[in-house]
């Protein structure tokens, strides 16, 4: 390669055009490019339809890229023994928010009782999301997944369900820091579920001037952030030549050991 040329690809993997979503484009060696976008795995009906030239972008791609097929039948949980009743592995604190929260969400104790903590941090999640008008329907990735397969463009998991369920049930304490974490910053998170909506709906933020509020501990963080990105770095670059849409959660893509940082 030419000195010019490798200023070249230098240059393009360091810029990227501008998007009325959050994404960026990103030129790897072996001539692969990818469009790396933000998703939201709920959205809100004013997310739908996706934009024309989205579509256009997913129609040129050799394949969508995906953390999971979300489109697949079939319960996204297995059949997990019942755990000890929550009340014996909260403390009174967080039992008394649980119980308020449910009671605000209207979910019977007995859907959740009995379920391990990660389980029942993403139950709760999941309805805090539902009450902020959110539907997985509307969510960008099942949007695109969607749209990918009506056009027959090929899809490509990052991971799959069975490993996101495998590095849940692999938290310490049957995943009781997610469950605690969730309920801590549980303000906090739907703060930002709004500010991830108004990427897609009004503005995707400027990189370098992301402030974004911290949900996880430390620990959590590592293991649901910075090592699945770190998997998905060397994923992407064992990639053949080719276009990519590129679709993973929008949080990967700022913060610390960001996916686009971490490839470039």
């Amino acid at each position: 390669m030419g000195l010019l040329q490798r200023i070249s690809t230098l240059f393009s993997r360091f810029t990227a055009a501008t998007y009325p979503w959050p994404a960026l484009d990103i030129t790897l060696p072996g001539n692969r490019s990818l469009h790396l976008l933000g998703s939201i795995h709920m959205g809100t009906c004013d997310m739908a339809p996706l934009s024309e030239k989205l579509i256009n972008k997913l129609k040129d791609a050799d394949a969508l890229i995906v953390e999971a097929d979300i489109t697949e039948s079939g319960s996204p949980f297995p059949d997990i023994p019942d755990d000890l009743p929550l009340e014996q592995r909260l403390s009174a604190e967080n039992w008394a928010q649980v119980m308020s929260l449910i009671e605000e969400l209207g979910i019977p104790l007995s859907q959740i009782d009995n379920q391990p903590a990660w389980q029942i941090a993403l139950v709760l999640q999941a309805h805090q999301a539902q009450r902020l008008g959110l539907r997985a329907n509307y969510g960008i990735d099942f949007q695109l997944l969607e749209a990918a397969k009506a056009m027959a463009v090929p899809v490509i998991e990052l991971e799959g369900a069975q490993h996101q369920i495998d590095i849940l049930t692999r938290l310490p304490d049957g995943g009781m820091p997610l469950l605690t974490d969730t309920l801590t910053h549980w303000h906090t998170n739907a703060r930002l579920l709004q500010k991830m909506i108004s990427w897609w709906l009004e503005a995707p933020p400027q990189r370098g001037n992301v402030e974004l509020p911290n949900t996880f501990g430390d620990e959590l963080y590592d293991v649901l952030m910075h090592q699945r990105n770190l998997a998905w770095q060397h994923f992407l670059q064992q990639l053949p030549a080719g276009r990519y849409v590129v679709a993973v959660g929008a949080l990967h893509l700022y913060g610390k050991g960001n996916l686009p940082e971490l490839l470039k």
